[in-house]
């Protein structure tokens, strides 16, 4: 049986995609009167297409169906109508005649019309005076191919008259493991991504005490094709899009069941690709994308490989991060140069100084200090330079050009390093008195202030 499908997109799409296959369409309703969703099931109203005809159908109005209204003065007028065009006819020529059927046949239309139509699925017969409950809908939302064979039964108005096509994208089945206990949803489409038609009889019924109209339809099951056989022993009639079939199918001409028509309703014989999907599925009212997605695929979330598998790559990722050493941002000073500096987790040489545009002089490079330590002062501004800090700075600069030099001369390797000698260390943010010659000088005395600014 066939009890769920996919029908998404809007009727002005399908009535667009149905245009490019060859099966053209007069009308097409809005999109709010067709549900669109990836999970259809039983009582929803979907597309139908099928010929242009009054609501009893192809072929000549049947008797049972004339207004009960008429009195006798209506029928003794009718008879009479019919009475004078019989008297009127036999006395034409036989030219005037040939000319009435001939103008009788330019009036009338040399192809049927098509439309397509919104319908609910579960077909309710002509007769019925009462909305029938879910129960009874639900035994008529398929008609198998065998119930067809022979006039007689429900479905015998129908076949002759009412036959229609069911638009959809592909539709489920549920494979049945463990001796039913687990089912297991599929979804079946055409493996070239066009529409799928179900063959399908269509009717009108209007209850007692109402006058609306309830247009319902039902699909036709056959047997499984080789592909499906696997999954359920019977399938829905598919129709070739556009084919001689649909033209066959649909033709208003044909009011009477033949052999014809019955060699209509046969499996598939196209591809079809068939996988296994969610079974979210399996509840009514469930509506997502997912479920035509199969379950195996790297596009599906809720597969458990691709779990995994986004697992792993996230670790390799990680480990390649890891494995990567980052050059940590270290502090600058106002001219752009990177000053490194000991204490704390990081410990590196003392970047040269970059000598300001403005001065001539190197002593005048700034360094940030203050009171503080941090070289600011407590109101966030940069502190003034005292005098024993510019002398320090002096004395630090011309000891590191000095030991550049003194290396130099004994052809030992040249580190670019100016300010204090290679290799020691000194912290930004200590005023501490460095040793060395510096200190020899300033256990002599303290120096005058002339000499600072004439060197």
């Amino acid at each position: 049986m066939c009890g769920r499908y996919v029908l998404h997109l809007r009727p002005s799409e399908v009535r667009r995609r149905m245009e490019e296959e060859h099966m053209p369409s007069q009308e097409a309703p809005d999109d709010g009167e067709v549900r669109q969703t990836y999970n259809f099931a039983p009582g929803y109203h979907g597309l139908v297409y099928r010929a242009d005809v009054p609501d009893y159908g192809a072929g000549p109005r049947p008797k049972e169906s004339e207004p009960q209204s008429q009195n006798n003065d209506d029928l003794d007028d009718e008879a009479m109508n019919s009475a004078a065009a019989v008297v009127e006819e036999n006395q034409m020529t036989e030219d005037e005649q040939l000319h009435k059927l001939t103008a009788n046949a330019e009036n009338k239309p040399t192809t049927p019309s098509y439309k397509l139509q919104a319908m609910k699925w579960g077909l309710i017969p002509f007769w019925t005076k009462r909305n029938p409950d879910y129960g009874s809908m639900i035994k008529t939302i398929n008609c198998r191919d065998d119930s067809l064979i022979e006039n007689r039964g429900m479905w015998t108005t129908m076949k002759q008259r009412k036959r229609c096509i069911v638009v959809c994208e592909g539709f489920y089945e549920w494979l049945k493991k463990h001796g039913g206990k687990e089912r297991i949803p599929h979804f079946v489409k055409r493996k070239d991504g066009q529409l799928m038609c179900f063959a399908g009889l269509w009717d009108c019924a209007q209850y007692e005490g109402s006058e609306e109209k309830l247009y319902t339809y039902s699909i036709i099951t056959t047997n499984s094709n080789k592909q499906l056989q696997f999954l359920h022993d019977r399938m829905p009639v598919i129709l070739e899009n556009g084919s001689d079939e649909v033209s066959i199918w649909l033709d208003p001409g044909r009011a009477e069941w033949s052999k014809e028509l019955q060699s209509l309703l046969k499996p598939y014989p196209g591809d079809l690709e068939c996988y296994p999907v969610s079974k979210d599925v399996g509840k009514v009212g469930n509506n997502s994308a997912s479920f035509i997605i199969p379950l195996d695929s790297s596009e599906n979330k809720n597969n458990i490989a691709n779990f995994f598998e986004n697992q792993k790559r996230a670790k390799s990722k990680q480990g390649s991060d890891n494995g990567v050493v980052k050059s940590p941002q270290m502090p600058k000073d106002d001219h752009g140069a990177t000053l490194r500096q000991t204490g704390g987790d990081s410990t590196a040489t003392v970047t040269s100084p970059v000598k300001s545009s403005n001065t001539r002089n190197p002593s005048s490079l700034k360094r940030e200090h203050s009171s503080t330590g941090d070289g600011v002062t407590a109101s966030g501004e940069e502190a003034p330079w005292t005098k024993s800090q510019k002398m320090d700075d002096l004395d630090s600069i011309k000891e590191g050009q000095a030991d550049v030099s003194q290396r130099a001369e004994d052809g030992g390797p040249l580190k670019a390093a100016v300010g204090p000698a290679a290799g020691k260390k000194r912290s930004a943010t200590s005023n501490a008195s460095p040793k060395g010659k510096r200190a020899a000088k300033e256990a002599a005395g303290s120096r005058k202030i002339t000499s600072f600014f004439a060197q």
